[in-house]
């Protein structure tokens, strides 16, 4: 069996072009393999396993700058640099975290994405093992590698950039992009463990 990333980037060079649905179809199918190997993983087997899906999905160095917000014109480039490094190395350890096993969870994607002012949505369903169903909708646009994800309105409409940035405020307030990047640490760190 492939491992999960390489037959990721497998996927990409065969779909370069793909549209949006394709991008969701194609993380989805890595995440549950991972996720179905990942009882026998360390924390850093699956995050080492997931960073190449989550990198190539999600446009994480849009996603920092939309997440600081307005602050963000005022951050020297190291440090624009170093809030996008520790943003990006909470979301793939949130993704190492989250999901950490597999008891029969399904996703589904709407083969029909919608418009929207900032992009496509890429609606999507997550079947727990309890039959419970989770929304799951992506905010997408066209980047010069294809399309990636912008933002995620978890249970279908309440925006994970927007509750990032309100966590974030008091802190750049407090202590700017050292502080911010400290705090991503910290909840780093908090996944490996939890």
């Amino acid at each position: 069996m492939l491992p999960a990333a390489l037959a990721f980037d497998r996927a990409v060079a065969a779909e370069s072009g793909a549209g949006p649905t394709a991008v969701i179809q194609r993380f989805y199918d890595a995440l549950l393999s991972e996720m179905k190997e990942a009882k026998r993983l360390t924390f850093d087997q699956r995050y080492q396993r997931l960073a190449p899906a989550v990198t190539q999905t999600y446009n994480l160095p849009l996603m920092s700058r939309l997440a600081v917000g307005p602050g963000w014109a005022n951050f020297q480039p190291p440090q624009q640099q170093a809030v996008t490094d520790a943003f990006s190395r909470y979301t793939i350890s949130v993704y190492a975290n989250r999901f950490d096993g597999y008891s029969g969870e399904r996703f589904d994607v709407d083969p029909n994405p919608a418009t929207s002012p900032n992009g496509m949505i890429v609606q999507t369903t997550l079947t727990k093992s309890d039959g419970e169903k989770v929304s799951l909708n992506y905010l997408m646009r066209q980047a010069e590698s294809g399309w990636q994800v912008i933002d995620v309105y978890l249970t279908g409409t309440i925006s994970q950039l927007a509750t990032q940035r309100s966590e974030f405020t008091g802190v750049l307030q407090q202590g700017g992009a050292d502080a911010l990047v400290r705090l991503l640490d910290q909840r780093i760190a908090s996944l490996r463990t939890g």
